[in-house]
């Protein structure tokens, strides 16, 4: 039984896959305040619902009294981290790197709290001390604690030879300038906790060992599981690509429905990870059988939305889903694409309308969409893969193209 809320907590909700030292973790954050990090690497203008896991890892953190670091990644960014991947990331700019930190921090500001004060969540930027290293030293001061030989056999070196795919040299510092992380937020800001994903562990482990050599400090380590569905998917994935965490680039109502669409089998996991309910409440959802476990996913859709885009969003996707499936109605909330009036007017071609509003990836998916009795305009079933949509299809400003029973979006004549 654990004796700080902090691990009860994650304990309770399932996110603990490993720890380093399970009880002196424990005994320090019963005993005062911890303060862990996370690293999040600048690769993308949106961190996406993969990484959501280790952000409510740094939300529960300060929920029960601690202090979290998000740490942005602006100098291993230029590096890359070689963990499951078959070949090097591409390098960015400098300019590219700021846009994407700019565009991941907006998910920490919604969930956590950066006061200046107590407990109170901190952002930094590991550039701040990779950039200005000098090579020679830093070999000599840091470089020697490490052992290629067990290098070698951390996953995210070693899948990678396995697979005779090529490690660049560069990729294979990353290890080192990771580990050298931990160090300097133990120096700067008295860090001693590293969380992550399971891919992570060598990497954190690598760092605990530093810490221990060059500064004496007692570092510890946890990692949650990388999540994946039922059906064994990568969580995040769909056929479409990554559901990210920022509006701009997943839709609240797509967000929303990504999650309405959870397996079954994922429903009580999904409602402890990644929503605040009580486990009494998840519980009760998770006993729910038939039609009605519908009910629990539209409670996980409503709760992950609101946390990540706010009650506002979540109730606007709740309220857009249920007219577009529940009543059949028109729902001005869904998915828009504007197209010119004078492009209507002229005339667009079906396959070409369902591909413009990313509903298909090509004319070709489209057509057998239709052959299949999948497509609808206005709720009405398509026939003719060679139909002509113009002015008269509107409704409104608006023409909704449905694809199967789970697409949906308009074309709005602008």
């Amino acid at each position: 039984m654990p004796r700080s809320e902090f691990i009860q907590v994650l304990t309770d909700r399932g996110f603990i896959n490993q720890m380093s030292d399970p009880e002196g973790l424990d005994a320090a954050c019963a005993d005062g305040m911890v303060t862990g990090y996370i690293g999040f690497d600048c690769t993308a203008a949106s961190l996406h619902v993969g990484s959501l896991v280790q952000i409510l890892l740094l939300h529960w953190m300060q929920e029960t009294g601690h202090r979290p670091i998000a740490l942005m990644g602006g100098g291993t960014t230029k590096i890359g981290d070689p963990s499951g991947r078959d070949a090097q990331r591409q390098l960015l700019t400098p300019e590219k790197i700021a846009e994407n930190k700019a565009g991941i921090f907006k998910v920490f500001d919604r969930l956590l709290n950066f006061s200046d004060t107590g407990n109170g969540a901190i952002t930094v930027d590991n550039a701040e001390w990779l950039d200005s290293l000098a090579y020679v030293p830093f070999l000599r001061d840091v470089g020697r604690h490490f052992s290629v030989n067990r290098m070698l056999t951390f996953d995210s070196v070693k899948l990678r030879l396995d697979r005779e795919q090529p490690l660049s040299f560069l990729e294979f510092n990353y290890m080192v300038l990771q580990a050298y992380d931990f160090v300097e937020l133990n120096r700067r800001y008295g860090c001693q906790l590293q969380m992550g994903g399971s891919d992570q562990w060598g990497n954190i482990v690598s760092g605990i060992d530093l810490g221990r050599r060059i500064i004496g400090a007692e570092l510890y380590g946890l990692t949650s599981a990388l999540i994946t569905t039922a059906s064994g998917a990568k969580m995040g994935k769909t056929a479409d690509g990554a559901v990210w965490l920022n509006s701009e680039f997943t839709s609240p109502y797509d967000f929303w429905q990504f999650w309405r669409n959870t397996e079954d089998a994922d429903v009580e996991r999904f409602l402890k990870l990644f929503t605040k309910l009580p486990l009494d409440e998840v519980a009760r959802l998770a006993a729910l059988q038939g039609a009605e476990i519908n009910e629990a996913k539209k409670i996980l859709a409503n709760e992950v939305t609101a946390l990540i885009h706010g009650r506002e969003a979540s109730d606007a996707a709740a309220a857009t889903a249920q007219t577009t499936f529940e009543a059949g109605g028109l729902a001005e909330g869904l998915p828009t694409v504007e197209v010119p009036k004078a492009d209507l007017d002229a005339g667009i071609g079906v396959l070409s309308a369902f591909v413009l509003a990313g509903l298909a990836t090509s004319n070709s998916e489209a057509r057998r969409a239709i052959q299949g009795g999948g497509a609808r305009i206005n709720d009405d079933r398509v026939e003719d893969d060679k139909r002509v949509l113009g002015a008269a299809d509107l409704s409104g400003d608006v023409i909704k193209l449905s694809l199967g029973r789970k697409k949906h979006a308009l074309l709005r004549a602008v």
